[in-house]
């Protein structure tokens, strides 16, 4: 795969473009409050090590003595109080984050495919007025999809040739592998990646890496 042949790049959300675990941390905590039978504090370090899962499998890990329809109430009551806090307040950016996509949204078309619930890609749009970068983008909130199937489907919902996938934990890392493309580690974000194909290590190294002629 030759960088100059590159004709889109797919991105990874959290820990990629941007660090909502602040609010996450204090939005779940608040929310434990309103369910009595759950006797938990969530942390950003324990929130930060699962990051990148789908998000009902993050409850079940964090939570492993919720039963199967109180995971899912929870989940549910979380991503609903995330959707209404977030587009208001949005998260951090990584640095030099939309001087990049500008730039890169110049010479490629531009994605997003997160493991994340409904709303929370939209979220990151209008907080930080973002859409205008992206052409499409993918969830399992949408879709119920895998994200190695949802970046697959973003390749032929988009009739894409030569696309890359850009992530920051080794379940991105596998999701690449699986659609086929070859994948960019972000090394600054919350996960470890050892077999990746090429690695940055601040986001606006992806210019350099894809305009370099």
């Amino acid at each position: 795969m030759i960088l100059e042949t590159v004709d889109s790049i797919i991105f990874d959300l959290d820990g990629t473009m941007w660090d909502s675990l602040d609010a996450i941390v204090e939005i779940w905590n608040e929310a434990i409050k309103d369910f009595n039978d759950i006797d938990a504090i969530i942390t950003k370090e324990k929130l930060k090590s699962v990051v990148g899962v789908p998000v009902i499998d993050l409850v079940k890990i964090l939570l492993p003595d919720l039963q199967e329809e109180r995971a899912i109430e929870f989940m549910n009551y979380c991503c609903k109080k995330e959707n209404e806090y977030l587009p208001l307040h949005g998260g951090i950016l990584f640095q030099g984050l939309e001087e990049t996509l500008k730039k890169l949204s110049q010479k490629y078309k531009l994605f997003i495919v997160s493991n994340c619930h409904h709303g929370y890609i939209e979220a990151f749009f209008h907080a930080h007025n973002m859409k205008k970068y992206f052409i499409d983008f993918e969830h399992p909130g949408r879709t119920g999809l895998t994200k190695g199937e949802n970046i697959k489907l973003i390749i032929n919902r988009n009739n894409l040739k030569n696309p890359m996938y850009v992530g920051d934990t080794q379940g991105d890392r596998n999701a690449a592998r699986l659609a086929g493309i070859p994948f960019v580690y972000a090394s600054y974000g919350f996960g470890s990646v050892e077999d990746y194909d090429y690695k940055i290590d601040r986001f606006p190294e992806l210019v350099d890496m894809y305009f370099r002629q």
